[in-house]
């Protein structure tokens, strides 16, 4: 079976956030994810992970100053404060021993062109890849689905993958969301297989719904056995929000441990 990481900013909200840590490691996980960590302080969240015995295998970059905001990576009247996200990104990953970044492509700012927002993406990539590569630290991109996130740049895996081949650079890779690329798109396993290469990182969580594995349609001990059948080595994510509590909603982790 896959390694599993368990998304702490989703999973265990029945708990303070600092609770969760110790609520994973309980339940058997080995890793955490952290969607958007900068409102704790990093020394806190080292403590955390420490004592609990687990690693951080994944955060995002800052998605930008705005509550509303869902990405800025391709706007380009705030190229500046995307540079400043990249490096505080770095801040709390180089202290955390996170060794991997995603980076929200955003929502398409109003009226600028889709060749505009695209160009600016590609080029705030080529920046931040440039300077995680210095930390030894890989930059991830997710293509996330339009019905969720209506205006959100980056849909596809084949887009991913066009934009990852227009940056440039051998630091960065596609981070593959199976419950949004199974709106998208479907035909999980071959599109994965097809792409391995690219993808350093996976998600999941059924649909419809985004809930935990059995609450849809998708066959996720199948998936689960293909990955391992295709020599996947990095993480997967549980990236779903529970039906129920969380504990409960772990059957399929018990199930394959």
């Amino acid at each position: 079976m896959p390694k599993f990481s368990a998304n702490i900013s989703v999973l265990f909200k029945e708990y303070s956030f600092m609770k969760r840590f110790e609520k994973a490691a309980a339940h058997g996980f080995k890793a955490v994810e952290i969607q958007f960590p900068y409102s704790i302080e990093k020394e806190q969240i080292l403590e955390k992970l420490e004592s609990n015995k687990l690693e951080l295998i994944l955060h995002n970059l800052p998605s930008g100053k705005n509550i509303t905001d869902k990405g800025i990576a391709c706007h380009p009247s705030r190229i500046n404060e995307f540079q400043e996200s990249v490096f505080k990104a770095i801040e709390y990953a180089k202290y955390l021993k996170c060794t991997q970044l995603n980076c929200l492509s955003g929502i398409r700012e109003v009226n600028t062109s889709k060749k505009i927002s695209l160009e600016t993406l590609i080029s705030n990539l080529q920046f931040a890849t440039h300077e995680l590569e210095k930390e030894k630290i890989k930059l991830l991109i997710e293509p996330i689905n339009y019905f969720d996130m209506p205006g959100f740049f980056l849909n596809t895996t084949e887009e991913g993958k066009a934009i990852i081949q227009s940056v440039k650079s051998k630091n960065l890779f596609l981070q593959y969301d199976i419950y949004h690329m199974q709106i998208m798109e479907g035909n999980i396993i071959q599109t994965i297989k097809s792409n391995l290469n690219l993808i350093q990182h996976i998600q999941f969580a059924d649909n419809p719904g985004r809930n935990e594995p059995g609450t849809g349609e998708l066959n996720f001990q199948y998936i689960f056995n293909q990955l391992d059948q295709m020599g996947y080595h990095g993480w997967v994510g549980a990236e779903y929000n529970p039906s129920v509590n969380t504990a409960k909603s772990l059957n399929w982790f018990e199930m394959i441990n």
